[in-house]
């Protein structure tokens, strides 16, 4: 398709005016002219009206038609134009849940943002299992979550394990308190956050799991926002405890018979597109410097 005529006649299209148009171009009016006319004759019918007199332009039926076409070949042609100017460039698509992309892989993305050469990265948050199905679809090219399955395309890795501990707000009735059992904890005091299967089985061992605590939440960052009172207490994944306790609120109390620890899990296709294989090698290598817990195979 002749580029020169769509970019003329786009520009018509904006201007209202063939002067117009040759001054945004900044070209002749009679080239512009020329332009639209190679392009009409290329089309095989006319795209303007043309009417002596008359100092705005209209388009025929068939070139009000023409324009959302034109429209996406030029926006086609900046993109390739782009991409041949930036060269062959490394690019990662990363889902991740939202306690592990909050409060364990900050540090690996900032990284990654400034690896050399630069790696087009575009991260996604979801619940871990809505994560599994968005690997298998290939929407994205690795998978960090909290939970296990048996798909068979995709390669499971534990990377990282998170400690479990008992947050409270860092109060002076708090200060200096000695590890504590779990039966000497209130559920009615609790802001429960269910963080996996392992700690629900755990936490139905201590609490009857038919009554319900005063608050349970979705997303941990809500614990940060609720808890307000001393006698509050949550069992959380010691990443997010860390966060919270930088804060200067919150303190970690030891706790007798703590749940397990929660283990996290890298997800890769095992058919991965091999656009990607040299970003997916920059991860791994980043993966072993900024996830200190990280499992060791």
């Amino acid at each position: 398709m002749y580029g020169a005529g769509i970019e003329a006649f786009l520009a018509i299209v904006q201007t209202q005016n063939l002067k117009n148009a040759a001054e945004l171009l900044h070209l002749t009016q009679a080239t512009v002219s020329y332009r639209l006319k190679t392009l009409e004759a290329e089309m095989g019918a006319m795209l303007i009206e043309r009417s002596k007199g008359v100092q705005r332009v209209a388009l025929t039926p068939f070139g009000e038609s023409f324009v959302a076409i034109a429209e996406r070949w030029s926006a086609l042609k900046r993109d390739t134009e782009k991409l041949q100017a930036s060269g062959p460039e490394l690019c990662l698509a990363i889902g991740g849940s939202n306690s592990l992309n909050t409060y364990v892989l900050p540090p690996l993305y900032r990284a990654l943002m400034k690896h050399t050469p630069s790696i087009r990265l575009t991260f996604r948050t979801q619940h871990s299992i809505e994560l599994w199905d968005t690997l298998e679809r290939r929407e994205i090219d690795v998978a960090f979550v909290k939970m296990e399955r048996d798909v068979p395309n995709i390669t499971v890795e534990p990377f990282f394990l998170d400690e479990s501990v008992l947050i409270r707000l860092a109060a002076p009735e708090n200060t200096g308190l000695q590890a504590i059992h779990p039966t000497e904890l209130s559920a009615e005091n609790e802001i429960y956050w269910n963080w996996g299967p392992s700690f629900q089985a755990w936490h139905d061992r201590w609490w009857d799991p038919l009554r319900s605590s005063r608050a349970a939440v979705d997303v941990a960052g809500l614990i940060f926002a609720l808890m307000e009172d001393a006698r509050q207490w949550a069992v959380v994944p010691k990443s997010v405890a860390s966060s919270f306790v930088l804060s200067g609120k919150f303190m970690i109390q030891p706790l007798l018979e703590s749940p397990p620890s929660r283990i996290c899990y890298k997800l890769t296709h095992k058919y991965p597109k091999a656009s990607t294989l040299r970003s997916l090698a920059c991860l791994d290598q980043y993966l072993r410097l900024f996830i200190p817990e990280m499992i060791r195979s």
